[in-house]
């Protein structure tokens, strides 16, 4: 375990702990200048801006915006450069860059005055740790906590901490390693999860298709992917047992008022001050990464024009078609524009084998109790995945900001470090949706 410094003094800023008495603290403007370089051919690579990964290429992220007819125009960034997302700085939206590429013109790029000053791995932790995400959050402005927006004025207002550069680059190689380790575990729980989720599929496959008595008589659907189902079940295209509608544009001043919860393709919450619908009721995507994805929602909501809307025609068990909705998977349906595009024809055409009220709710009652022990086991690696997240943060702000002194750290040989070991620090499977919030280019 690293030691503390000898010495230390208060920091100049408010939200930091006490920091080494020889680091050198000055306000961002001392060391970066905002600049406005713009490209003139929009061939450059496409970067993308997350909270957890800071700037990479687009190429590298599922990120499900439509792109843009030209890119033209837009901001221009080099190694070195600071990005900040002025309208998502509050959400750690920011980094430094090590690419030469393209970003949205509202973002605000920041030049180093000289490249020596900082190792820019270095600035990448120290931007998104809490206590200066704190510190965008004080100095934003805006009318709403998911809008505040971080002006350049305030952000090159900002001190910046800085160590001598050879304890930078200590403090960098540190973290790496650490990181690598980290990465390794993370990888490992997403694999289990998959591998449990598999599981998870072949239990409900079967179910959905071949119900729960094996001995039951079989007929050919005539749906070459669907193949034989039980006798008793009735082949029917989902129209007949289900209304699906796409929901309703939600007008920007509506958005501010607090009410019932917006439920878009994601399944993601925001607010309004009228509902449209009242559960139980599911929703399907309709766009992007998220399009074909099943959400069953309860009580009065609203929902956004990126979802379609799946109403019982008849008496049925919600739980079942939920399931069922699940394993048909809507997205390889989807019509394949700049990003996938779901319609109600789509989903209203499909051709299904449905049993009978009675069996839905047997299935549904036997896929539940199937799957408990596994979804248990998926919650548990999630939460393991979130608290060695909350560990790698604490980890990193110790050692940026000097409340640990790395110094006489030597690597070992388990401490060998490459991109594609920190891959798995980028934005987990659970949450796509933080990508396309964290860049702003909605």
């Amino acid at each position: 375990m690293a030691a503390a410094y000898p010495n230390y003094r208060t920091a100049r800023m408010r939200w930091l702990p006490l920091v080494p008495e020889h680091w050198n603290e000055q306000r961002a403007k001392t060391f970066f200048r905002e600049v406005d370089e713009r490209s003139k051919t929009g061939q450059e690579e496409l970067l993308s801006v997350s909270h957890l990964t800071g700037i990479t290429p687009r190429s590298q992220k599922n990120v499900t915006m439509f792109k843009a007819a030209s890119y033209i125009g837009s901001k221009l960034c080099r190694p070195g450069d600071i990005v900040v997302n002025t309208l998502w700085a509050w959400m750690a939206a920011l980094g430094t860059s090590r690419h030469t590429g393209i970003i949205s013109p509202a973002y605000g790029v920041y030049r180093p005055h000289n490249a020596d000053n900082f190792n820019p791995t270095y600035l990448d932790y120290l931007l998104r740790t809490r206590a200066y995400v704190a510190e965008y959050t004080g100095r934003s402005t805006g009318i709403r906590s998911s809008r505040l927006r971080l002006y350049p004025n305030q952000f090159l207002d900002i001190a910046l901490l800085q160590p001598p550069r050879p304890e930078q680059d200590q403090i960098v190689a540190y973290l790496r390693a650490q990181d690598a380790h980290i990465a390794r575990f993370i990888k490992a729980k997403r694999e289990l999860i998959g591998l449990l989720t598999e599981q998870k599929l072949r239990i409900i496959d079967h179910a959905v298709t071949r119900g729960l008595d094996a001995s039951v008589k079989l007929k050919s659907s005539g749906v070459e992917w669907l193949g034989e189902v039980p006798e008793h079940w009735e082949v029917i295209p989902l129209r007949r047992v289900l209304r699906v509608k796409s929901g309703d544009m939600i007008h920007a001043s509506e958005e501010t008022e607090i009410g019932y919860p917006i439920y878009g393709g994601n399944g993601r919450r925001g607010f309004t001050k009228k509902s449209n619908c009242e559960g139980p009721m599911l929703l399907i995507g309709r766009v992007g990464a998220k399009c074909g994805c099943i959400h069953r929602v309860d009580g009065k909501f609203w929902a956004s024009e990126h979802a379609l809307r799946v109403i019982p025609l008849r008496k049925i068990d919600l739980g079942f078609f939920e399931h069922l909705l699940r394993w048909i998977d809507f997205n390889r349906y989807a019509i394949r524009t700049a990003q996938p595009l779901l319609n109600s024809t789509i989903v209203r055409s499909q051709l299904c084998a449905i049993p009978q009220v009675e069996e839905q709710q047997a299935i549904c009652r036997w896929i539940t109790a199937e799957c408990q022990p596994l979804d248990e086991a998926i919650a548990r690696a999630n939460d393991e995945i979130t608290l060695i997240r909350e560990y790698r943060d604490r980890l990193i702000a110790d050692a940026v900001t000097g409340q640990v002194d790395v110094r006489g750290w030597q690597p070992g040989p388990d401490d060998a470090v490459s991109d594609t070991d920190l891959a798995a620090l980028g934005d987990d499977d659970a949450e796509p949706a933080d990508e396309e919030d964290a860049d702003g280019d909605e």
